[in-house]
């Protein structure tokens, strides 16, 4: 289910490795790589022979890469120009070997600088590889000119990224100022965690993965610290039987609601449904259990005496029922009062089930954070990025920052698994590598969409889905089924529950697409 995501620092303790213990050459990388470029250039850009290519290679490998294309490129009968930032023999190690072969196969060089870029013929194809992964920090004013100029220039040329966009942060997917803006990014042995983020997806263009035969055992010896959830995650979805009755689907607990907040568990219950669970009842204050009811008459629910809801008395009221069920999603629409804080305290000494934890019951938390070590291995908190901030006693804009570093810092902290909501979902654990999700659906950003996400989460827990799973399947399926909804509301428009509703076709179309 995972794409791996290194880091740049990653990316490079594996070259280093192929190297120095496997024995692989380091200009031999680099000419793999600029094979794989050459092929991305002619599937997608203008064929080579009789076009205008322009070179940007900076000083470092990604510069190297560029003048081994250009070689390439150059001996199918392209007009190639590389425009390098220092002078050709101030390269080193492998850019210095690649750039002596560059210009002795014949192909024109200068330095970039030096060359009034707007005299130049307007090329068919750029290729930028100015700066590589290992960028950080902001841009120099010149490398802000020169990237404005590609941008302009890509206007009516194919732009070619080389690893990554150059002014792109392969950590973060977050530009130093401007961006490189690619028609193709092709990456070479895996894409790096940056690339991933979709703040990044509008400077990547099509982004193609290119093997350079780094080995598998120096891959699977220094496995990198952060995954991409992918399809293959359906394959943790239990498949139905035949024979299998509803009390084998699992049976959800939705606690939370209140007199202002009913819809919230009925959504949370819904999105429990349409992933599959077999029964579904919401604890809530007797006084909305029939409004509840009647939104999802397909669900059951367990009135408490609105003298008691919430409080540590409703949990002792509860606590016999809980041995009826196999999870439970708490704090949906519970409301913030001391009341509530007294039952998710009593909740979390007083329970052993796996736990979804959102909205109020994430309030709970904030206020009283020592409550967070009875959170177990088993738990998922299901924060959005100002919910994070509470917990973490930090901005919205410092989760923001660096979401894999904090989602990872409260996984650890809390000991239990961490779904950091948003564009790019972060799934954490302290056990197992971080995951991120692929989606960024304007569809989901609205009221109603977390429950339903806790709900999926709690639906695969009660089916006997193992937490990093269940967390890792139920932020994919909900994504999943947001992108389609982003395909037939393309202005918005769509309702909290039709993301609960898109659930069951999401899998059949899966189903078809693996099947063809």
């Amino acid at each position: 289910m995972d794409t791996p995501l290194p880091t740049p620092g990653e990316m490079a303790h594996w070259d280093h490795r192929a190297i120095h213990e496997a024995g692989l050459l380091g200009e031999l990388l680099m000419e793999n790589a600029s094979r794989e470029a050459l092929r991305v250039l002619c599937s997608r850009g203008p064929q080579p022979e009789g076009s205008f290519i322009l070179f940007f290679a900076g000083s470092g490998n990604n510069g190297g890469d560029a003048f081994a294309l250009a070689r390439q490129a150059h001996d199918l009968g392209a007009n190639c120009l590389v425009l390098h930032t220092r002078d050709l023999e101030e390269y080193k190690g492998e850019a210095l070997y690649h750039a002596r072969l560059c210009r002795d196969c014949g192909v024109d060089t200068a330095r970039l600088g030096e060359v009034d870029l707007k005299a130049l013929p307007l090329p068919d194809a750029v290729v930028d590889g100015l700066l590589g992964t290992g960028f950080t920090g902001q841009l120099r004013q010149d490398y802000l000119d020169w990237i404005d100029w590609i941008n302009r220039v890509g206007q009516s040329a194919f732009v070619l990224a080389l690893d990554i966009p150059s002014g792109l942060s392969g950590e973060s997917g977050m530009p130093g100022g401007d961006a490189v803006r690619a028609h193709c990014t092709v990456t070479f042995q895996a894409a790096k965690t940056g690339l991933f983020f979709p703040q990044a997806a509008k400077y990547l263009g099509e982004l193609h993965t290119a093997s350079i035969g780094i080995p598998r055992w120096i891959r699977q010896e220094s496995p990198p610290s952060v995954f991409g959830i992918n399809e293959e995650v359906f394959d943790h979805l239990p498949r139905p039987d035949p024979l299998m009755h509803k009390g084998k689907a699992g049976h959800v607990l939705i606690i939370g609601g209140s007199p202002a907040l009913s819809g919230a568990p009925a959504l949370a219950g819904l999105g429990a449904l349409r992933a599959g669970a077999g029964l579904v009842t919401v604890a809530c204050p007797e006084g909305i259990s029939g409004e509840i009811k009647q939104s999802i008459p397909e669900m059951m629910s367990l009135p408490i005496d609105s003298q008691l809801a919430w409080s540590r008395q409703a949990f002792s009221a509860l606590g016999k029922e809980l041995s009826g069920f196999d999870a439970v999603v708490l704090g949906p629409g519970m409301g913030r009062d001391s009341g509530a804080l007294e039952f998710v305290r009593s909740y979390l000494k007083g329970t052993c089930l796996p736990t979804v934890l959102d909205a109020d019951a994430l309030f709970a938390l904030a206020q009283e954070k020592e409550l967070l070590s009875n959170l177990s291995r088993e738990d998922v908190i299901t924060p959005h990025p100002g919910e994070m901030g509470r917990l973490q006693d930090t901005g919205t804009d410092q989760v923001q920052a660096d979401r894999i570093a904090t989602a990872r810092k409260a996984a650890r902290e809390a000991g239990c698994g961490v779904v950091l909501k948003g564009a790019g979902s972060v799934v954490s654990h302290p056990e197992y590598a971080d995951r991120l999700s692929p989606f960024s659906c304007f569809s989901l950003a609205l009221g109603g969409s977390g429950d339903v996400l806790s709900g999926i989460i709690g639906s695969l827990l009660a089916r006997g889905v193992p937490v990093l799973e269940a967390a890792c399947l139920g932020v994919y399926w909900h994504g999943k089924a947001g992108a389609a909804l982003c395909s037939q509301y393309p202005w918005r428009g769509n309702l909290a529950r039709e993301i609960a509703h898109e659930l069951p076709r999401c899998i059949n179309n899966q189903v078809l697409e693996r099947a063809i």
